[in-house]
This record gives C-alpha cells, sequence and structure tokens, in this order.
C-alpha cells in the first residue's frame, strides 16, 4: 500500500504527466514566462468552465481577496462582515487595507457562515459581506444575496476552497460558486481541489467597470504601459503555472467525482459510529469536499490524532484557533465576540485525508483505525 497522505500530488501528477511535462516543456522552449499565451488561454477556459464574464488570474489567493477588496475602493474603518472559522488569509486582508473585519457564527452543520446572523451584524459602517465556501461546499448566498440587496452592500466570495461548485439560485438556475457575488476569488495553492505546481490564485466577476479596475490594480495600477492611474500591486500568474493549471482544469469535474467517492465511503463507515458527526450537505448547494471534517462527541481528539499518527495516517485540524481569538486582531476587540458555534467547532473538528488518488486500502486502513481507536 502506497504512503497515506493528506492531498497525494504525486500520484495525482503522474496520471497527467505526459499532458503536463508537454505543457512545461513547451513553455520553457519557448522562454514566455510572464503573461504568456497560457495565461491568456486559461484565463478563456476558465471564464468559460465558470460562465463568468471576466477572470482575472493573479499571484496567490491572497493577493485575490486583497485586490478584490480594493477595487471595491472601502475606507479604512469601514466594516466588513465574515466568518471567523476560516483560514486567516480571508480576515487578514481586511486588517491590511485598515477595514475591521465583524465577524459572525458560522452553522455548526454546514461550517458556513449564518446567514441568519448576518443583519443583527450590520451597521452604519457596513460596507461587505465575504462569505466563505468552506472545506468545499457554499455558504447560503441566496439568503446573503438578499440582504446584500436590501443593505446595498458588495458580496466577496472567498472561493478557495469550492472551486467546481454547484449552486442552485432561487430563480432555479444552477451556478458554480464565486460567480454569484460582486466579485469571487480562489487560490490555486497546490493542495486545492484545482491546484498548481506553486502559488497561483483568480479573482471573477461579471462586472464589466470592476475588471477592469481589478487588471489595472494586479498590474501596478496602469491603464496602459508606464500609465499609472491608482494604487495597485504586483500580483501576476506564471505561464508555468497556467500550463499546469490548463491540464488539471480539464479534470476538475472528474477530481470533484472522486472526491465526493471518498466522501461516501467514508459516509457510510461512520453512519454506525454515534461518536462522529458525518459532513452536512449545504441546502442547495453540491460539495466538492476540499477537506473532509467531522465532528466529535465525547471523542479525545488529540489521542484520536496521535493514535493515527502512530500508524501512519495523517489528520489535520482546520481550525484550531479561529480568527476572532488571533492576537492580530487584539486591537479590534474581537476575543470578546461571542460565537458559540465558532468555538465550539474549532473543539471538535477534526479532518481525514480525501483526495483524487485514493485507493481502497487506504480507505480501508483509515476507517479501521478509527474504529479501532474507538472500541479502546
Amino acid at each position: 500500500m502506497k504512503k497515506i497522505q493528506m492531498v497525494d500530488l504525486v500520484s495525482q501528477y503522474q496520471n497527467i504527466k505526459p499532458a503536463i511535462d508537454s505543457a512545461i516543456q513547451n513553455v520553457i522552449k519557448n522562454a514566455q514566462f510572464i503573461n504568456g499565451p497560457e495565461v491568456s488561454a486559461f484565463k478563456a477556459e476558465l471564464e468559460n468552465y465558470l460562465d463568468a464574464k471576466h477572470v482575472i488570474p493573479c499571484a496567490n489567493g491572497t493577493d485575490a481577496l486583497q485586490i478584490a477588496l480594493m477595487a471595491l475602493d472601502l475606507k479604512p474603518g469601514d466594516e466588513v462582515i465574515t466568518p471567523s472559522f476560516t483560514y486567516i488569509a480571508t480576515t487578514e486582508v481586511m486588517a491590511l487595507l485598515g477595514l475591521k473585519p465583524v465577524f459572525v457564527d458560522v452553522n455548526p452543520e454546514t461550517f458556513c457562515i449564518d446567514s441568519s446572523l448576518i443583519e443583527a451584524a450590520i451597521t452604519s459602517k457596513t460596507k461587505a459581506i465575504v462569505p466563505v465556501h468552506l472545506y468545499g461546499q457554499s455558504a447560503p448566498m441566496n439568503e446573503i444575496m438578499e440582504i446584500a440587496e436590501r443593505h446595498n452592500l458588495y458580496v466577496v466570495e472567498d472561493n478557495a476552497q469550492a472551486i467546481g461548485c454547484d449552486y442552485l439560485l432561487t430563480n432555479g438556475k444552477t451556478v458554480k460558486t464565486g460567480t454569484i457575488g460582486t466579485i469571487g476569488c480562489t487560490s490555486f495553492f497546490p493542495s486545492k481541489n484545482l491546484g498548481c505546481f506553486g502559488d497561483g490564485g483568480a479573482i471573477f466577476t461579471n462586472d464589466d467597470e470592476l475588471a477592469v479596475k481589478i487588471k489595472m490594480i494586479s498590474n501596478h495600477g496602469q491603464s496602459k504601459q508606464y500609465h499609472h492611474d491608482i494604487v495597485g500591486c504586483n500580483s501576476r500568474l506564471d505561464n508555468l503555472q497556467a500550463a499546469v493549471l490548463r491540464i488539471k482544469l480539464r479534470n476538475l469535474d472528474k477530481y470533484n467525482d472522486a472526491r465526493r467517492a471518498v466522501a461516501d465511503q467514508y459516509d457510510q463507515f461512520f453512519s454506525s459510529y454515534p461518536e462522529i458527526i458525518t459532513p452536512a450537505r449545504a441546502k442547495n448547494s453540491t460539495h466538492v469536499f476540499h477537506q473532509y471534517t467531522l465532528k466529535l462527541e465525547g471523542v479525545d481528539r488529540n489521542k484520536l490524532k496521535d493514535f493515527l499518527a502512530e500508524r501512519e495516517i495523517p489528520a489535520m485540524i482546520y481550525y484550531p484557533i479561529p480568527a476572532h481569538r488571533q492576537k492580530m486582531f487584539e486591537t479590534f476587540g474581537s476575543a470578546s465576540t461571542n460565537l458559540p458555534h465558532t468555538d465550539w467547532l474549532t473543539e471538535r473538528v477534526i479532518s481525514l485525508p480525501i483526495h483524487t488518488e485514493m485507493e481502497q486500502e487506504q480507505l480501508d486502513v483509515i476507517c479501521n483505525s478509527i474504529a479501532e481507536f474507538l472500541k479502546k
């Protein structure tokens, strides 16, 4: 049996090796490393996949979030509503821009922001909502968009963990997450469902004017060469990474199906263990299982993690310290924010290996090892 990995990128590469190697060699042969034809082609192909008018590739997912917020002309002191139960990048960029993150609790079943709590957090300073499509399924975007429309707020979707996820709108149309709000952002970090061989990211929008501005910001604020109209940054997707992403994008739906198949087997196995709560499925959303995250009831999480590690089975805790309890936000007084579900989840969640090349023997070893621990 192959060594069990949280994400087996080596095996994934081996299965698409000829296409990847050829694409990389073509970039090297032509020596077009920045803003080359692969970036342009990937941009067009991702626009087609998402059915989005505009995709602006950039250097990483954190840059994508920062550029998106910069494009909305938010001012220091403006408030942005967002969950605390997420990777720190979501809220870090707000602090970098002098914005104030206003933390709202999550739904303990889906792990995504609880839309029923958003309106109570809105003040005269609120300018945007940043929902996170956590672990691979959508936040409640129908409700979020209705709230945003009532209060004239922007919506920036953090889609780093859910690319390829489908969402059913109230009008009966199915769309991809990241294309519903004002702007969507994603990361192509190697372990993501659509990952490159380094860092990469992208920003999506259906707004023509915003697309022009986002593109300018990501390229030093230039309207044309040497004409810098606004303050921007330098955030580009490498041509090499775009070449890799073009190959992987063609396989993305297959990859997400493979992750769902693994999740289904986990679900079935753990259904007879009341101490283990398997991931819920959000209303109106498919699940692409960037992570397969359990909730534990009456189980010592650290002992379970150590038990699995002794058997060379990795497990991760996403996330042990929520954003509102991080030292970087002390100046906002966020530690006193009452987020009971967020705090409860940080003590009970654990994520198991899930990826596109998992073998049945590996799944059996993981499940049987957890069963052995629970019987102790």
